[in-house]
């Protein structure tokens, strides 16, 4: 059994590259295409294979692991549970910008959804005075910060999302099941078939979800509309964001100008991505939020996206792509301004 499961992995792994065959053709492009999945087979078989008892959580940070406009700003954390379990979860706040945690059913693999199925955040959190934490996700409320549990929860997500990396400290945090057994159950070649099989599944599904999505964004070039919250809750959003997702397409030369009323909200961000909903390289300009931009004289924003900086305040480097998606946020506001976007020249510009 062992050898027809591996089999079958490479088989479907294979078939994943289908995906990448049907994205954009440039070298770029491409290669991006394959790191993607690259790092998607890395991060699905640590989480199905490894790391996948529901009854040993442990939580896991992501390594270069970037999926569906992944924010540049964020430290993500997930583990695996189960809904018919209980866990403590403890740790420290830190100074960190914003946190929030939900409990998700993971169905990428399946239909590439991934639907909250209970939400916990910074504004309903009691923090003990020594800036500790305890929170209960389990089925039936219970503790005082309480996470929802529902029959078909998988996994859980932590989002610690910073405003300025200079002086802001993540919090700390772990997991444990409460009446759990004493130790792990042993291998078998059956759960290695079905992680297997996971595994190769949740890369092929990851993929093709947000390959559609891009093709979706495609339609309305160079803008940020609002193409429905509904469809990017379901796929594992935080209900706090409103998200602006698009398209952009540039000839050499050539800039995309945004520009935005900014609603009060506790954090914002606006970042761009290549075709495969990745962010683009940290090292560069690739994003701006609430802290790290410069606002207009009227308190508008104006965000330049080009090949080389014009002199804008708020430049964004294309990192040598000549297309690829984009998303800006708005965290908690009552208010979600659309912007107006525009193509011009960069010699414009200047």
């Amino acid at each position: 059994m062992p050898d027809q499961a591996w089999s079958q992995f490479c088989r479907a792994l294979e078939k994943a590259g289908e995906v990448i065959e049907s994205g954009p053709g440039t070298p770029l492009d491409r290669a991006e295409g394959y790191r993607y999945l690259a790092r998607l087979t890395r991060e699905m078989l640590y989480s199905c294979l490894d790391n996948a008892d529901p009854d040993f959580p442990r939580f896991h940070q992501l390594d270069l692991v970037k999926i569906g406009a992944d924010n540049p700003d964020n430290v993500y954390l997930s583990a695996n549970i189960r809904g018919d379990r209980t866990y403590r979860i403890t740790g420290t706040r830190g100074s960190i910008a914003y946190f929030s945690i939900g409990s998700k059913a993971n169905r990428y693999a399946k239909d590439g959804t991934m639907a909250s199925t209970g939400e916990l955040s910074d504004s309903d959190l009691v923090i003990a005075p020594d800036g500790t934490v305890e929170i209960i996700a389990s089925a039936e409320r219970q503790g005082t910060n309480w996470l929802p549990l529902a029959p078909d929860s998988t996994g859980l997500v932590v989002r610690q999302t910073y405003l300025d990396r200079t002086t802001e400290v993540p919090g700390d945090w772990h997991i444990e099941q409460i009446g759990g057994p004493a130790e792990p159950a042993g291998l078998t070649p059956e759960f290695l078939a079905k992680a297997l099989q996971r595994a190769a599944m949740s890369v092929h599904g990851t993929a093709a979800t947000f390959a559609h999505w891009t093709r979706t964004f495609m339609a309305r070039p160079n803008e940020l509309p609002d193409f429905g919250q509904e469809m990017f809750q379901r796929a594992g959003g935080d209900p706090e964001i409103f998200y602006l997702h698009g398209y952009w397409t540039l000839r050499p030369g050539e800039a995309w100008v945004i520009e935005t009323d900014v609603p009060d909200c506790p954090y914002w961000n606006f970042q761009l991505d290549n075709w495969w909903m990745e962010s683009l390289d940290h090292h560069r300009r690739i994003t701006v939020n609430k802290h790290t931009a410069v606002l207009d004289a009227d308190g508008r924003l104006t965000i330049v996206v080009a090949e080389r900086d014009p002199g804008a305040a708020n430049w964004i480097d294309t990192c040598g792509h000549s297309s690829g998606t984009a998303l800006l946020r708005w965290l908690g506001a009552a208010e979600h301004p659309i912007p107006k976007c525009r193509v011009v020249s960069l010699e414009e510009l200047r």
